[in-house]
């Protein structure tokens, strides 16, 4: 078995490097439109890591690797977009960790899925073009994001993350998006 010690160093440098590549390639416009072919080889280099840690150790919990640590493997799971199954099998194991790790970040991982799957989501952490990805239940996501300590929404925050999306154009038409998210499989 791996050293623990290395294991989380190694992931929070997985995840800065993720996030140092995303902050060059928006400053120099590439980010967008669309996937950046850049960005989805850090992510899937990331994910096929994280993957290999995860059939060693389990799951890099909190108490297995460090909070930091375990934020940076939630990270790295959150920007596996063009992995789906990968997505969907961390979902269930920090389902099941549910007490180690942050459950924001179980939130925020099942609404992705949901976004990128195109069913609606439920704790309204996903925006599009258009504005807040649409709810399954308003009221219930407002009790739930009570519950979780996640900001409420209101109407100056939701400009904020739709003026973010707007200037990433995370998916400029929505038949590429579709074609995109039938070629990874989330439909």
């Amino acid at each position: 078995m791996e050293n623990t010690k290395n294991i989380a160093r190694e992931l929070i440098e997985m995840a800065h490097h993720d996030l140092e590549v995303r902050e060059a390639l928006l400053k120099e416009g590439k980010l967008s439109p669309g996937y950046n072919p850049d960005m989805e080889r850090v992510h899937k280099k990331n994910a096929q890591r994280l993957e290999e840690i995860i059939d060693s150790l389990g799951y890099p919990t909190k108490s297995s690797v460090g909070e930091e640590a375990s934020q940076a493997a939630w990270l790295i799971v959150q920007h596996a977009i063009s992995l789906p199954l990968f997505m969907k099998r961390c979902y269930a194991l920090i389902s099941e960790a549910a007490n180690e790790v942050s459950p924001q970040n179980l939130a925020y991982l099942h609404d992705r899925i949901c976004y990128f799957e195109g069913r609606p989501q439920k704790f309204g952490t996903q925006f599009d073009r258009r504005g807040m990805y649409p709810v399954e239940d308003k009221a219930e996501m407002i009790r739930l994001r009570r519950e979780l300590q996640l900001a409420p929404h209101d109407e100056e925050s939701i400009a904020e993350f739709v003026a973010s999306v707007h200037k990433m154009d995370l998916h400029p038409h929505d038949l590429e998006f579709n074609r995109w998210r039938k070629q990874v499989g989330w439909i």
